[in-house]
């Protein structure tokens, strides 16, 4: 899956246009990030770390104890911009950070830059809370890309190692343990499909098979440390350690540590085919996708850990829908795509990377948010006790820094989640104008133009190296399409449609081209009724994109706005941002009475109500900002 990077190519569109910021603006500015280079940022001091480790500075560690994984992201978005762009000045700064790494580790392969440093006595002592597995998962991660990426062994090696270590000290007969914060798992399964050493697979099983067993390890291991204050056995629901993983049946807990752990379940599940497991993470995904993800594809509705909560309580200006959570959960829809080709996976992955992974960067891709929330209100988000997360504008960098090179590694990464290849069928998961170049049965190249996703057609044209090319095309039928039409060579074609895909075989020649059609009409979006937040409320989208009211387009108030039931909804053209489309609602302004209450009923005023797609919001300036409004 990961040569996709190199084979596909994408043109100067939608993601072209993200794919280059990333490459020239976003790993270039987290890099100088990491080595404390950009003024009036919150200290990084994560490369610092590393020359710490390796004795060649003086000081002390900063920051948090998983600060390396901020290295270990940077270096696998790095790489996989080296992938998709070769560029030998960036190749050298990224040897140059492999060489460091490889000098900060021990000779047993331990690699962890704060035990090392700051308190190396404690070295695994403590799975539940600081985080080693976590950083060496990602370490492992940027091992595989730079290897596939630049087929040079320099971070592999050094990964290998570092995994070699993990397996000699974890296991049947060695120490017990599972990681506290999950990502080693899919990492170790990575490592494995890279290399083929099956040694990797079982290591990530283990971890799988013992997550939540009796004697149920992080309560064990606070027991050992005498700490009693933490009450482990309280917060097993935040660990995804409430029962063995093949029992669970409810997402719980820490939103971004479950749906690494989920996509570790479902990389086991695929290698392995562990019909229980596979069980699980469907039972897991549902409860998700049908009781506790935004219409942005944010998950994690509460600040207090970071976590999901109950069924259905998705509080909008209070959402915590961390930028990693959302990552996290495309990670796991593309794995689930592995287990079973149902475009309700695909659909997730889209619903979650155009609106709250995109809008977790800044447009100019020096600017990050780490909560996305659906509701904002300067003077009380970011401010107010209970609102201090959800804040109004972008920041340039966070003491704890784990969204940014997120966004980062899975923007350079986006071929692997929109195209597939099994055999002689080809998968179109996410619509990307571009042109790639098949790795499989077939040989030749598949050309896709689109102005998605934004434009309501994508086509596709075939580059045959003989005379024809005979596969399956296999569109995805977006769920948000009702009357999605599909041609070859503009006439109705004949294609085998299941599980959301529209399935089209047959000899391509060069002449061929398949055009799919999609109903892009701006669509009222409402929410099940259980869900209190949205109650007599309602939200807008047009196609992939949710749609919000931004107080800088609406008199600088939305707060105030109500949508008329069955008003005309009208689709403008701007050319803000590079060239939107905005959605305008008929509706009314309430002219309330200044007392706090009363007993008159306020007036209104009939306007015309303009809504922004939610990814460009905060990016001219700190305004009010709103995604499902009140309807009349």
């Amino acid at each position: 899956m990961e040569d996709i990077l190199k084979r596909f190519q994408v043109s100067d569109g939608f993601f072209g246009q993200y794919q280059k910021l990333v490459l020239n603006t976003v790993i270039p500015y987290q890099e100088k990030v990491l080595k404390d280079e950009i003024p009036d940022a919150e200290k990084s001091h994560a490369i610092e770390n590393f020359k710490l480790a390796a004795g060649e500075a003086e000081g002390e560690f900063y920051g948090f104890v998983f600060q390396d994984s901020d290295v270990a992201k940077w270096l696998e978005a790095a790489s996989y911009g080296l992938a998709v762009r070769p560029d030998e000045e960036m190749e050298k700064h990224v040897d140059e950070v492999i060489a460091l790494v490889g000098r900060a580790q021990q000779p047993n392969g331990y690699l962890d830059t704060y035990f090392t440093v700051k308190e190396p006595d404690k070295k695994w002592t403590n799975l539940g809370d600081w985080h080693e597995l976590y950083c060496a998962g990602h370490m492992i991660e940027a091992g595989v890309a730079n290897y596939q990426a630049t087929k040079k062994t320099a971070l592999l090696s050094i990964v290998t190692k570092l995994a070699d270590h993990i397996c000699d000290t974890f296991g049947e007969g060695k120490r017990r343990g599972v990681p506290g914060h999950p990502e080693v798992e899919l990492a170790l399964v990575r490592l494995y499909q890279a290399t083929g050493n099956k040694k990797y697979l079982n290591m990530a099983k283990y971890f799988i098979d013992t997550r939540g067993t009796e004697p149920e390890y992080f309560t064990e291991e606070a027991k050992k440390q005498g700490d009693t204050s933490r009450g482990w056995k309280d917060r097993l629901d935040y660990a995804q350690a409430y029962a063995p993983l093949r029992e669970q049946k409810e997402a719980r807990g820490h939103a971004v540590r479950a749906v690494y752990l989920y996509s570790g379940m479902a990389s086991v599940a695929k290698e392995t085919n562990d019909v229980s497991l596979i069980t699980a993470c469907k039972n897991l995904w549902e409860n998700i996708t049908e009781r506790k993800m935004y219409v942005t594809g944010a998950i994690g509705s509460a600040y207090e850990g970071e976590a999901f909560t109950k069924d259905f309580h998705l509080p909008n200006d209070t959402a915590y829908a961390e930028t990693c959570a959302s990552v996290g959960l495309i990670f796991f829809a593309r794995r689930m795509l592995e287990l079973e080709k149902d475009s309700k996976y695909a659909d997730t992955m889209e619903r979650a990377l155009y609106n709250c992974v995109l809008a977790g960067m800044q447009l100019d891709g020096t600017r990050f948010f780490y909560v996305n929330p659906l509701e904002v209100v300067p003077g009380i988000s970011g401010e107010a006790i209970t609102h201090r997360h959800a804040l109004p504008k972008r920041p340039k960098w966070f003491p704890c820094a784990c969204c940014p090179p997120n966004v980062a590694r899975l923007v350079a990464s986006i071929a692997k989640y929109a195209w597939e290849e099994e055999q002689s069928t080809v998968y179109s998961h996410l619509f990307l104008d571009g042109t790639l170049t098949l790795g499989g049965d077939v040989k030749g190249k598949i050309k896709e133009e689109t102005a998605y996703p934004y434009g309501n057609t994508v086509t596709y044209h075939f580059e045959p190296e003989e005379e024809y090319m005979e596969l399956t095309l296999a569109v995805r039928l977006p769920y948000w399409s009702e009357n999605t039409k599909i041609t070859v060579n503009g006439e109705d074609a004949k294609a085998e449609c299941r599980q959301g895909y529209a399935y089209i075989t047959r000899k391509f020649s060069d002449k061929d081209f398949v055009t799919v059609t999609f109903d892009m009409e701006a669509k009222r979006i409402f929410a099940a009724e259980q869900v209190a937040a949205d109650s007599g409320k309602i939200a807008f989208q047009r196609g992939p994109l949710v749609y919000c009211a931004e107080g800088v387009d609406n008199d600088g108030d939305v707060l105030g706005l109500r949508v008329k039931k069955d008003g005309v909804i009208t689709v403008t053209d701007s050319n803000e941002f590079g060239g939107i489309k905005k959605i305008e609602v008929e509706g009314e302004r309430v002219q309330s009475e200044n007392s706090l209450y009363s007993i008159k009923r306020p007036g209104t005023s009939a306007v015309t109500i303009t809504l922004v797609p939610y990814y460009v919001w905060g990016n001219r300036g700190e305004n009010q900002m709103r995604v499902w409004m009140p309807e009349v």
